[in-house]
């Protein structure tokens, strides 16, 4: 059963507590019960407006295609650089226009009207047992030819011994996979 995230955000707990807060405030209003309303009004209706504040800026969590608990080992052996990423981009964000914001603005990776948005994220346990993530981007501004030109950049820019492989399809998509460099013997 696919857990409901998106009905439990942040900003739809703060909206619908300040809205049960103003029509209780309202109800004690009407009724005359002048010691409920004033302060359920005078919190509830605030409260409210700050949900729907949130609400507008809201920028959803990216979908986890592995469950957390299969890669477990794997990840506490990895670089701590790619868990906080992993855990950047799988929690509510507020302000932001898309996951990685400031990352790919740094890499030269970012178009002010339609930047790139951040799908789906996959851990991934290696053949040799390292670990690695798959980031699928929807392309939207950024041509798969600026991602090719950041490659080798973009490998490096997360943690030391990373390296950087794209796949692109016809669709408009990117498969950022960030992995540990291969031995070349």
């Amino acid at each position: 059963m696919k857990p409901m995230n998106g009905l439990f955000s942040p900003a739809n707990l703060i909206t619908v507590t300040g809205a049960v807060l103003t029509v209780i405030g309202g109800l004690a209003y009407m009724t005359g019960a002048a010691n409920l309303s004033v302060p359920t009004l005078f919190y509830g209706f605030p409260i409210f407006l700050a949900g729907i504040a949130l609400k507008s800026t809201e920028l959803a969590p990216a979908k986890r295609v592995v469950p957390a608990d299969l890669v477990a080992q794997a990840r506490e052996k990895g670089p701590p650089e790619l868990a906080k990423l992993v855990g950047d981009v799988t929690r509510w964000r507020y302000g932001q226009n898309a996951h990685l914001e400031s990352s790919l603005k740094v890499l030269k990776l970012w178009d002010d009207e339609n930047p790139p948005q951040l799908i789906e994220i996959e851990e991934i346990e290696t053949d040799q047992g390292g670990y690695g993530v798959r980031l699928r981007f929807n392309l939207a501004g950024v041509s798969l030819e600026r991602w090719e030109e950041k490659k080798e950049r973009l490998g490096r820019f997360f943690a030391k011994g990373l390296e950087a492989k794209l796949i692109g399809s016809p669709e408009g998509k990117l498969d950022l996979f960030i992995l540990p460099k291969q031995n070349q013997d």
